[in-house]
């Protein structure tokens, strides 16, 4: 790698917020980065909400997937209690064939109203992981891309008004979306003191890293081998960075 195209330093994100609500495709999805930031929030007393579209029950090869539903929708609860967080929700949305589109947007731009963040999270839904080859997977592609225009849905009084019909108003009030581990990242945040409970949360996906390969899966070299780099860049010892989109410049 050139000088030239050395990634260069992170901007740390803001923490003025109290509210924030994390949509992703898949139980673990959060856990493959983010959930150490998660951790250092609620720590601050932030409340997280957690938002899974599906419940990862095409992703266990050898387990049906009623079965496997049920046991990676216990196994994110868990993993949330670790990193502070109390209120998950599933949607039920099919597993590996989420689709961009109205109805995926009408579904999360329900959930923004619900929960009225200040801050949304998602995963990296670019096209791919490192901006050149690492391909990405479609639902963590349809799901980001639904997330940014769900929050300016939820704003907009006309977009889908049967979800105001109780009389409350929409939600504008989400200020940023952050998309961890983007390749096209330019902010982070320092997790150096919440980094083993990131790891816990990613081990409690027990089921599903068993069935990822011959069982060899390390957790904690997985997580460091993005931390470390992120927390260079940050200049501590362990970092997640979070591709930063603006809904309101504070």
């Amino acid at each position: 790698m050139t000088e030239a195209s050395r990634p260069g330093p992170l901007e740390p994100v803001t923490e003025q917020w109290e509210r924030a609500l994390a949509i992703v495709a898949h139980p673990d999805d959060l856990e493959f980065g983010a959930a150490a930031a998660v951790a250092r929030w609620t720590d601050q007393g932030k409340t997280v909400v957690y938002c899974l579209v599906t419940s990862g029950e095409a992703g266990i090869d050898g387990m049906p997937p009623d079965r496997a539903r049920e046991v990676r929708e216990a196994e994110q609860l868990q993993s949330a209690r670790l990193v502070g967080v109390d209120t998950v929700e599933f949607l039920g949305l099919p597993d590996g064939i989420l689709e961009y589109g109205v109805p995926l947007r009408r579904e999360l731009a329900g959930v923004v109203r619900r929960h009225r963040p200040e801050i949304v999270l998602t995963n990296n839904f670019r096209d791919t992981w490192d901006g050149a080859y690492a391909l990405n997977q479609a639902d963590h592609i349809a799901t980001g891309r639904a997330v940014l225009d769900a929050v300016r849905d939820a704003g907009n009084r006309w977009v889908f008004p049967e979800q105001l019909t109780d009389g409350s108003p929409p939600w504008n009030g989400v200020r940023q979306v952050w998309a961890a581990s983007s390749p096209q990242a330019a902010h982070g945040v320092d997790v150096t003191a919440t980094f083993d409970r990131g790891v816990a949360s990613l081990r409690a996906h027990d089921a599903y890293l068993t069935g990822l390969g011959d069982g060899s899966f390390d957790a904690e070299e997985f997580l460091e081998g993005m931390s470390r780099p992120t927390g260079t860049r940050l200049g501590v010892r362990h970092g997640v960075a979070f591709e930063v989109f603006h809904f309101d410049l504070w």
